[in-house]
């Protein structure tokens, strides 16, 4: 882990490191100083990354205060601006994922050297993304578009193409995603749900990683 964590941010360790886990919980944080005991919670539980959506007044700094503090990959999520991009960058993100594709943003995290996974939906998209030099997207909201089996139509004409699926993936549907050679790992909210969070239970959080991580390992391709 201390390996990766030490790498300069390139592509490949980000892609690397998420191959590895096939696992990115997803994470609203509405107070930062729940950052650190969620850290902690999901590194006992076999992870290695997270994603901070900044979906909340306290993502940059709890974004910040992993960075610094966590041996977890930390990135940002929900960026939807360029200037968003790089407030995430100056507190320590090390990859960023947007829910659709916007060429400036991705235009700016290149400029940066910070990995970025784009959301996309569609063909389209996956050519856009293509075009502007990605092999690595995010498929979101994933059940609602067609869940594993539109991710297995998609792949199909873009054989080059990794996908993380994140939006309504849970243990039920886990294996299906995780079947797909295409699929590069499965961005997911479940293990740090909202509820858990509210109530400060890490111990859950540490037993649901746990068996996400126990459940890519026996269904895992």
């Amino acid at each position: 882990m201390t390996t990766v964590h030490q790498h300069e941010h390139s592509s490949d360790n980000i892609t690397t490191l998420l191959a590895g886990d096939r696992l990115l919980p997803v994470i609203i944080l509405p107070d930062a100083d729940q950052a650190e005991p969620l850290a902690a919670a999901i590194a006992a539980g076999g992870l290695h990354s997270i994603e901070v959506t900044l979906r909340t007044p306290s993502a940059l700094d709890s974004i910040k205060r992993l960075a610094a503090s966590s041996d977890l990959v930390v990135g940002a999520g929900t960026v939807l601006t360029p200037e968003q991009a790089e407030r995430a960058v100056e507190a320590g993100a090390r990859f960023v994922v947007c829910p659709g594709f916007s060429a400036a943003v991705v235009r700016r995290c290149q400029e940066l050297s910070v990995p970025v996974f784009p959301g996309v939906a569609t063909p389209t998209e996956i050519q856009m993304a293509l075009e502007a030099g990605l092999t690595t997207v995010k498929f979101f909201p994933a059940e609602q578009l067609g869940g594993a089996p539109m991710v297995k139509a998609l792949s199909a004409p873009f054989p080059g193409v990794r996908f993380v699926p994140t939006g309504g993936v849970t243990t039920a549907n886990l294996a299906a995603y995780l079947a797909l050679p295409a699929v590069l790992a499965v961005g997911g909210t479940w293990m740090v749900a909202a509820d858990l969070l509210a109530a400060g239970d890490y111990a859950e959080i540490t037993r649901r990683t746990a068996a996400a991580v126990a459940a890519t390992r026996e269904g895992g391709a």
